[in-house]
Parts: structure tokens; sequence; C-alpha cells
């Protein structure tokens, strides 16, 4: 473990009373307690932030350097309503 180090922090009176709250329902031990259990909390969700942030850096660059062809809204209807008709056209087929 690390060795400690001091330091003074000045804190809003609401952050004074939680904290104050937090130590006299014996959710924690000392000020120092819950102030180190809230950094840690701090630590975490700036980790995963990074991480998502990573992730979405990741699925953009992937994105801008996919090959498949770029199509417009009406390009993906009019296909999609080509192959609808092929698909009707087989069901029609196999009922006759």
């Amino acid at each position: 473990m690390e060795p400690a180090e001091k330091l003074s922090v000045t804190v809003t009176p609401a952050m004074a009373r939680m904290i104050r709250e937090k130590v006299e329902d014996g959710s924690f031990g000392s000020a120092s307690e819950v102030i180190r259990a809230a950094l840690r909390a701090f630590q975490r969700e700036e980790d995963e932030h990074a991480e998502r942030m990573a992730s979405n850096r990741a699925r953009v660059k992937s994105s801008i350097e996919d090959t498949r062809p770029n199509l417009s809204g009406k390009e993906v209807r009019d296909q999609l309503k080509k192959f609808a008709e092929q698909y009707s056209s087989r069901i029609d087929d196999s009922a006759a």
C-alpha cells in the first residue's frame, strides 16, 4: 500500500454535511474514508468513460474504413422493393 499523503480540501456545506452524515450513520469510519471512496468511484467513472470513448473511436474508424459502397436512402428503398418483389414472386410461383 502506498504511503498516505495529507491534503486539505475545501467542500461546499452540502458536501460537508453529506460526509458527516456518512460517518455518523456508520457507513464510513472517517471523513477521509468517505473522500477516498468518492475518489475511487470517480476513477471508475473516468475509466468507464475512457473505455466507452475508445469503443466509439474504434467503431467510427471501422465505419470510415468500410469499403462497402455507400447507398442513399432511395437506393436502399429501391433495393428492398426489388427484393420484396422477387420474394413475393417466388411465393406466387410455388403456390401455383
